[in-house]
């Protein structure tokens, strides 16, 4: 395989093992502006990702990330953000790591290079023509990940294959290519810098655009979370005082009537509803809060 760029020594830094903390940290730290440019370059890729998502998972479809290492860890970080921000049943939000969850927190000798395993797995979650399968390499050339991908492209599932690296297989073949075109790393080969700064960034702005596509945000808030501890709780209070004007005393007592639901509240008190009602509205608006507001 020839030299990937992800994988070439950097030209930059070549003294980086001598250098004061100032200096190293600000090396480190200005390498990671290549990775926002590197996702705002592929943002008409991820824009089209996006189109071809949106009606898969409105009518019912999951997402399934894959990858392996640093990236799979970050499909599955993904993946499980999604039910505490945007109340996503996490039945639909799935994550396939290879080596297993034991590689969430270990490496796992040699499971990235396992391409049938990588196909298993992926079959084992019996993807639809309506599920999204998110898929994830920095080489952009892991056996794992191309056989998940194959085996998912097999049943009808629509692909989003994510690499850093230009004319990878794993972009290539998917029927929606994301290249992430971060260069050679700082720290020559480490891929869990820049590389894996630009999988994250491209995976919170591909799932979070689904999300305010299937109506889970109301302006710039997120009016469907899950309050799932203290902290967000009180964010649930904050947010509805925020889009109704209400006080914090009216807003705990409506919220509290359905469940802290910050959509639910929202229409109940600006349209002088019970909960029952502004449901029923939610509902009838396809979830839309900005639609109920105005039915």
């Amino acid at each position: 395989m020839a030299m990937l760029n992800t994988e070439s020594p950097s030209l930059e830094h070549r003294d980086l093992d001598v250098y004061p903390v100032p200096e190293l940290v600000a090396a480190l730290v200005d390498g990671q502006f290549e990775a926002v440019q590197a996702v705002r370059d592929a943002a008409p890729a991820i824009g089209a990702a996006i189109d071809a998502a949106w009606p898969r998972i409105r009518a019912g479809g999951r997402l399934i990330y894959v990858g392996a290492g640093t990236s799979g860890r970050l499909g599955v970080l993904d993946s499980v953000e999604l039910y505490p921000t945007f109340s996503w049943p996490q039945e639909r939000a799935l994550a396939v790591l290879a080596g297993g969850r034991d590689a969430m927190f270990t490496a796992i000798e040699g499971a990235e290079d396992d391409a049938e395993q990588g196909a298993a797995d992926v079959r084992a979650l019996h993807p639809g023509h309506d599920d999204v399968v998110i898929l994830l390499a920095a080489s952009g050339a892991t056996p794992y990940v191309l056989g998940a991908l194959r085996a998912a492209r097999e049943t009808g599932a629509l692909t989003i294959g994510i690499a850093n690296n230009a004319g990878a297989p794993l972009a290539l073949e998917a029927d929606c290519g994301i290249t992430l075109a971060t260069g050679a790393e700082v720290i020559s080969g480490s891929t869990r810098l820049k590389a894996g700064t630009s999988q994250k960034i491209a995976l919170n702005t591909l799932s979070s655009a689904l999300m305010v596509k299937l109506n889970k945000v109301y302006g710039n808030l997120m009016v469907d979370m899950k309050p799932t501890n203290a902290k967000l709780l009180l964010r649930a209070v904050h947010l509805t005082m925020h889009a109704t004007g209400a006080d914090e005393a009216e807003a705990r007592r409506v919220l509290g009537q359905c469940d802290f639901h910050v959509k639910v509240a929202i229409v109940a008190l600006s349209r002088r509803l019970t909960v029952m009602q502004a449901a029923a509205l939610l509902a009838q608006a396809d979830g839309s809060v900005r639609a109920a507001l105005l039915g």
